[in-house]
């Protein structure tokens, strides 16, 4: 197997977490979204979304997308179970998961993506050219508020967002809070249950929630 993936971004960074807190090692190449490697020929033969993370397995078999790469490695290494016991666990999971990354990280990635010269016809990860609207970049700020509100609320009288230890869904929304930081964008105060979930994952996984920046250079584009 072979990891196709760029460290200093998000999405990379949930699938970073889950093969650190299960002690999975993978040869793994960097794929520089800051200098567009992504968009290169070579790239788009392995990916052709031009997207990181990309699993390549030894038959060539490629498989995109964080929570495919999750489920794939969850199989071949059981230990430290981050996608639940059985099948009702594991339903609830990935609901949760499916939620956190389309209301949290989506959330923004638009206002993010909708606001910088940087991603100019680039509003969307992709080879294609999409225009910016400035206007999502207010709605995504907006989305991001009420993800805090239902995770704020969901949150009573449980120590993670399902069962009693952590799963990959409090992976994916820890990143959503350290990739808020990405448009200044922080918790409120008026979300003590989310505050001391971060503070009981950060003990979990043994990371800050809001990982280093990447270089000023390429820290506007570390999305492809």
């Amino acid at each position: 197997m072979k990891l196709y993936t760029y460290d200093p971004a998000p999405n990379p960074r949930r699938l970073n977490l889950f093969l650190a807190h299960k002690g999975i090692r993978i040869p793994t190449e960097q794929v520089d979204l800051g200098t567009g490697v992504q968009f290169s020929a070579e790239f788009q033969a392995i990916s052709p979304r031009c997207i990181v993370p990309v699993l390549q397995l030894d038959d060539g078999t490629v498989l995109a997308d964080g929570i495919a790469i999750c489920s794939y490695l969850e199989s071949l290494y059981p230990d430290k179970p981050l996608l639940g016991h059985g099948p009702l666990e594991r339903a609830q999971i990935l609901s949760w998961d499916a939620y956190v990354f389309n209301d949290g990280f989506l959330a923004v990635a638009e206002a993010l993506r909708n606001r910088s010269s940087a991603f100019k016809d680039r509003a969307v990860a992709g080879p294609e050219p999409i225009a910016q609207i400035a206007e999502l970049e207010a709605r995504g700020r907006q989305r991001l508020q009420i993800f805090w509100r239902r995770l704020e609320q969901h949150l009573e009288n449980r120590q993670f967002i399902v069962g009693d230890a952590m799963t990959f869904a409090d992976i994916d929304a820890f990143v959503v809070v350290g990739f808020a930081a990405w448009i200044k964008e922080r918790l409120p105060e008026s979300r003590p249950r989310v505050q001391e979930w971060v503070r009981r994952v950060e003990g979990v996984l043994g990371v800050p929630v809001i990982a280093p920046p990447p270089p000023r250079a390429q820290a506007a584009r570390a999305r492809g």
